[in-house]
């Protein structure tokens, strides 16, 4: 009875196990989406990554004592794109003050956005922007 048992039990783990292979569930997601972007999950990728750039470069002014004989120095900002689609910083580092503020503002300055979608709602999307002066 014992070994009928082990039995019993192996076997029915057995078919639960295959079950559970055979039960996929995918989900996939979607980035947010720049203004006049569309297309597959790749190409809205690269969209968002090209309108970025172009932004972050037409966008830039120096700061007004800012020394281009200074050292380089970078400026890291992280935010998300929220799930109604705005901007949001979440922190700023390296650099002056005066640089982390310009920083700052180019990054407040992107346009509002479809949001990411992650299982079909609404989700946050992280982004971390190097700046090297």
């Amino acid at each position: 009875m014992k070994y009928f048992t082990a039995f019993l039990l192996l076997f029915v783990m057995t078919i639960s196990a295959q079950a559970q292979d055979r039960t996929q569930v995918v989900f996939r997601e979607i980035p947010p989406t720049w203004p006049g972007c569309s297309g597959s999950r790749t190409e809205l990728q690269t969209c968002f990554r090209e309108n970025l750039t172009k932004h972050i470069i037409e966008n830039y002014t120096f700061p007004e004592n800012y020394k281009q004989t200074t050292p380089k120095q970078k400026v890291i900002v992280k935010f998300i794109i929220n799930t109604v689609g705005k901007v949001e910083i979440t922190s700023v580092t390296g650099g002056t003050p005066e640089l982390q503020a310009e920083a700052k503002k180019n990054i407040l300055s992107i346009p509002e956005m479809k949001p990411g979608n992650m299982k079909g709602a609404p989700t946050n999307a992280k982004y971390t922007v190097p700046f090297t002066f």
